[in-house]
């Protein structure tokens, strides 16, 4: 099949068809001291010279059937006492079968085609019309099977290299495209995570004291409200962008909105100290980056141990950027709301944020109770 943008090969090939036709004929009326060297009919020359040259005109389309053609016109040529060369025409023909066939049938081919026309340059040279002795004619026939054989390897090698360059496209494709995946699965797990916590924790609160302070629950149903509505105003967002090629993005969280993480935080019973220093400037990928891991770790906190205090300390300077979470845990005598919330995959999302960036990653609890969670990245020019 043609392919668009290969025009000026056809046109190559057109031309390499016509001069190698021209040579041809111009071999079938070539005269030797004064006697022809060719003394059959001039048509069946003319024949044997276009279906050695024009048939290459197309080797891009049929190269298996160019190559049987060429090589059953050279064969001829050789044994009709056309001067002999060292089959070109053969040879373009063979590079084609071997960059274009696959080696089921290009080899195969080419197992025939070697000794197709190394036996006839041999018989012509050492038997029909003896030119040569016979080392002479193994030697021209050695040539031919370079020609032929060579153009065939070269052909081999560059398929095999377009191959494995479309493999490893396909690889880096697919790469691509499980880092999408994984980018996605982690932006709809913080999202959900963090939102569907605080309204389990209020939940559970609202109906802990439903019936002794109707005012709480009052208040903790309207911590729910506002939570849930926020959760499905960015979960549509999310998924219209997905949905809606060319959907408008959008704002994407920056450290200017932890401190609305920190009081939903405080909405669902963890008391947050947020400390934020030499932070401005970062990239916004980074930025994303520092908020949803402590939105998770905050989450985590909200899941595991409130009612509790939580240090949160975002730092960056020269070096690097350090970012550390730390709760106290439930207090004593005061198991957590939602003891009984399954984890999730908060600490592995966390960590594979951080290793996106080349940084570090540590998390576990902490010797004087609670939890910890550290992580440091590489400074970034600001």
């Amino acid at each position: 099949m043609k392919l668009k943008g290969q025009h000026h090969l056809y046109a190559l090939d057109l031309g390499a068809a016509l001069a190698l036709t021209a040579v041809y004929v111009g071999f079938a009326r070539l005269t030797a001291d004064g006697q022809p060297t060719y003394t059959g009919p001039i048509w069946l020359g003319c024949l044997i010279a276009a279906a050695v040259g024009l048939p290459i005109a197309v080797r891009r389309r049929w190269p298996l059937a160019v190559l049987g053609t060429v090589l059953a016109a050279l064969a001829a040529a050789s044994l009709l006492d056309i001067p002999r060369e060292p089959y070109i025409a053969a040879g373009l023909a063979a590079y084609l079968v071997g960059r274009a066939e696959p080696a089921r049938r290009s080899v195969p081919a080419l197992a025939v085609a070697l000794p197709v026309a190394c036996g006839a340059v041999y018989l012509s040279e050492a038997v029909v019309t003896p030119a040569e002795d016979w080392r002479g004619a193994v030697g021209v026939a050695g040539l031919v099977l370079l020609v032929v054989g060579g153009a065939w390897g070269v052909g081999f090698t560059v398929r095999g290299r377009r191959a494995e360059a479309g493999r490893e496209e396909r690889r880096r494709s697919e790469r691509a495209l499980d880092e999408e995946r994984l980018r996605i699965a982690r932006e709809l797990h913080d999202i959900v995570s963090h939102n569907l916590s605080l309204i389990a924790v209020k939940a559970g609160v609202a109906g802990h004291v439903a019936e002794a302070d109707p005012r709480e629950a009052r208040a903790a149903l309207k911590v729910i409200e506002e939570t849930s509505r926020s959760a499905l105003a960015e979960m549509r967002r999310t998924l219209g962008v997905l949905r809606t090629a060319g959907a408008p993005l959008g704002p994407v969280p920056d450290l200017d909105r932890l401190g609305s993480l920190a009081a939903e935080a405080n909405r669902a019973g963890v008391d947050v100290d947020l400390t934020v220093h030499g932070a401005q400037g970062l990239a916004e990928g980074t930025q994303l980056t520092i908020y949803r891991i402590v939105q998770e770790a905050l989450t985590n906190a909200v899941r595991h141990a409130a009612p509790t205090r939580c240090q949160v300390t975002v730092e960056a300077d020269t070096r690097e950027i350090r970012i550390d979470i730390e709760d106290e845990g439930p207090s004593p005598g005061r198991p957590p709301a939602n003891r009984q919330l399954p984890g999730g995959h908060g600490l592995l999302g966390m960590r594979e944020r951080t290793m996106m960036y080349g940084g570090s990653f540590e998390a576990g609890p902490r010797q004087e109770g609670g939890f910890a969670v550290s992580v440091r990245l590489p400074a970034e020019g600001k």
